[in-house]
């Protein structure tokens, strides 16, 4: 098993965490019409970049949602932060 660092929680499991979304990634205005390939798009399409990723996970014990960097390929991690704050 991989340890992920939540940073509110210290080092954990994998098992406890949670993928929420590619960081930066920007959801649709839905205050205006937008087509249903606009929204499958925005729900479904991934960048799936090989190599360093940021991406945003929730450490579901303590349930905030942080930012990893992690190494696509490798696995390795190579940081976290408090989504709060973070850009």
């Amino acid at each position: 098993m991989q340890a992920f660092p939540c940073p509110f929680c210290g080092l954990r499991n994998e098992s406890e965490f949670h993928f929420a979304a590619e960081a930066g990634k920007v959801r649709p205005d839905t205050t205006v019409a937008i087509s249903d390939e606009q929204w499958a798009s925005y729900l479904y399409t991934q960048n799936n970049v090989k190599g360093a990723v940021r991406e945003i996970w929730m450490h579901t014990p303590c349930a905030e949602l942080f930012i990893l960097e992690r190494d696509s390929v490798t696995m390795d991690v190579i940081g976290s932060a408090a989504l709060r704050g973070a850009s």
